[in-house]
């Protein structure tokens, strides 16, 4: 069939052949020393006919960590794990991008060195539970970062660039959603800072666009991409005017003439949306932005060419479909009926529910 998700379309210096994105989904299942293995090659590979693919998020140092077992882009052999991946997709002509990521204080000591607290701009603990190598636990009140540290994690997220570039990678993402390090900064009820990386949206703003620089340093512009969840309330963050915060940021990032803007949907299941406030879609940053825009959250093959149809975004990421549906593009070429996603399976494990969902043209069995 015909359809818009299916046209081709420029993406910084990459034609892609069509708007199809795999969005980044955790799974948990990097080996020990949170290294990526063939198994998880042979997951991307299987998914390469996306327009892009975007890598789980990535934490660019060990103090980045708050899940087990995901896969870091800090040492050799984590390069060395990645290149297995990107080697794989490239050779089924895919583009890749990796998610650069830090959890700040979304995380627990038994995930940090040293049992040591986990960091974030302010010395406040999110609402509820995480899950570590021993099950779920509160989380802990984390500490406020030094000023004199945070020329440190700008530092981590370059190397995480340049360790992703070696690794052979298309291009890289900046994590700043979803209530993590970065969000944490830019949103004012985790940001409690009197310093030069609080108070004001210019100061909140300053990191992620300090981060920014950096990695485009390594990279170029037009390689790097930023993901925003202006709607989202996962991971306890909350600002008290959204519009302002968030078109704040989207102008200055503007300046750097990034590849593109992601942003996670409104109301997304299972992170939550500030009912308070008016909903802050592709929509509302479509005037704001001057580059590409990738829409996430919940889309469909129907309500994904209405976006691309409606000019609000570019591309649209698909999460949970492509988890179930390797060959999701030649599904939606097709029209053809979609496999059914294994909640059970999301999270850790082994090959179950990860590489072996059937395509169009195979029989394998999998759990639905």
């Amino acid at each position: 069939m015909s359809a818009p998700l299916l046209s081709s379309v420029k993406l910084g210096r990459y034609t892609l052949p069509n708007r199809i994105v795999m969005a980044p989904l955790t799974r948990n299942r990097a080996a020990d020393g949170n290294v990526p293995t063939a198994l998880n090659a042979l997951h991307y590979e299987q998914r390469a006919s996306a327009g892009l693919l975007i890598t789980e998020a990535t934490q660019v140092c060990p103090q980045g960590q708050g899940y087990p077992n995901t896969p870091g882009i800090y040492f050799d052999e984590q390069v060395s794990g990645w290149r297995l991946v990107t080697e794989a997709v490239h050779a089924k002509g895919g583009k890749i991008f990796l998610q650069l990521w830090h959890v700040g204080r979304i995380s627990h000591p038994d995930f940090q060195p040293n049992g040591e607290l986990p960091v974030a701009p302010s010395a406040i603990a999110p609402e509820g539970e995480v899950f570590t190598y021993t099950g779920m636990k509160p989380y802990v009140t984390p500490r406020a970062l030094e000023l004199e540290e945070i020329p440190q994690i700008i530092e981590q997220y370059r190397i995480g660039a340049k360790n992703a570039l070696e690794a052979g990678f298309d291009g890289v993402e900046i994590h700043s959603a979803n209530g993590y390090l970065l969000d944490q900064f830019l949103q004012d009820n985790t940001n409690l800072r009197t310093d030069i990386y609080g108070g004001s949206v210019e100061n909140r703003a300053r990191l992620l666009l300090e981060v920014t620089a950096a990695v485009v340093d390594v990279w170029g512009s037009d390689r790097v991409g930023v993901r925003l969840s202006p709607s989202g309330t996962f991971g306890s963050v909350y600002d008290s005017n959204r519009a302002v915060t968030f078109g704040y940021a989207v102008k200055e990032l503007n300046h750097f003439n990034l590849a593109y803007l992601h942003l996670v949907a409104p109301r997304v299941e299972g992170f939550g949306s500030a009912e308070d406030q008016p909903d802050l879609g592709a929509d509302f940053f479509r005037p704001i932005f001057n580059s590409t825009i990738i829409t996430a959250g919940g889309y469909t093959l129907e309500t994904g060419n209405a976006a691309i149809t409606s000019g609000s975004a570019d591309l649209v990421a698909f999460g949970r479909l492509y988890i179930a549906n390797p060959d999701l593009v030649e599904r939606f070429a097709a029209n053809a009926p979609l496999n059914t996603p294994d909640r059970n399976t999301f999270y850790g494990g082994d090959e179950s529910g990860y590489t072996d969902y059937p395509t169009l043209n195979a029989s394998a069995t999998v759990r639905v």
